[in-house]
């Protein structure tokens, strides 16, 4: 087991790697902006707005939001209490761009703050709409890795978490 471990951090680290060496001007900004809308001053607000019914149409699909939003946070708080993986060793002379609000890697919860508010989203938008919400919330993860704050792995545990969310409630009967 402990194989297998070292050789998912080993490309977990030779992923975050490649990225970062590639980071280009324009993408820094961008991905800056992006990742900040999995902010909790940003997610929450909209989240709440939605279940409240503050957007006509979307009340239920805000309620599923914030059901996977909630039952996401909590998995991500008690994995990163729990695992306690320290962020990011970058190369020397790249620095991360943005600073975290912590100093646990694993999960992301800006990965899984973003899925779990961009799937229900998805869901309950038709065709292309739904599409590009969905590219949103994935890409507030993958802006993670290049940010340099996370691992790859780490933002696929977010995801995943967020998807156990919606899973979740969905099987409560939280319909979209």
């Amino acid at each position: 087991m402990s194989g297998l471990i070292l050789t998912l951090e080993s490309m977990d680290e030779r992923l975050l790697r490649g990225l970062v060496l590639r980071r280009r001007g324009f993408a820094d900004v961008l991905m800056r902006a992006i990742t900040r809308l999995a902010d909790p001053g940003v997610i929450i607000p909209l989240t709440l707005a939605l279940a409240s019914g503050l957007v006509p149409g979307a009340r239920s699909t805000g309620m599923l939001a914030a059901f996977a939003l909630t039952i996401s946070h909590l998995a991500v708080q008690i994995l990163k209490h729990s695992v306690t993986r320290p962020r990011p060793q970058l190369p020397v002379g790249i620095a991360s761009l943005v600073v975290p609000q912590d100093r646990f890697s694993f999960p992301s919860g800006h990965a899984a703050a973003g899925l779990s508010v961009a799937l229900p989203l998805a869901l309950g938008l038709s065709g292309v709409a739904g599409i590009a919400v969905l590219v949103v919330g994935l890409l507030v993860g993958v802006s993670r890795c290049y940010l340099g704050v996370h691992y790859p792995g780490d933002v696929l545990a977010g995801w995943v978490l967020a998807a156990l969310g919606v899973a979740a409630g969905l099987a409560t009967g939280l319909l979209v």
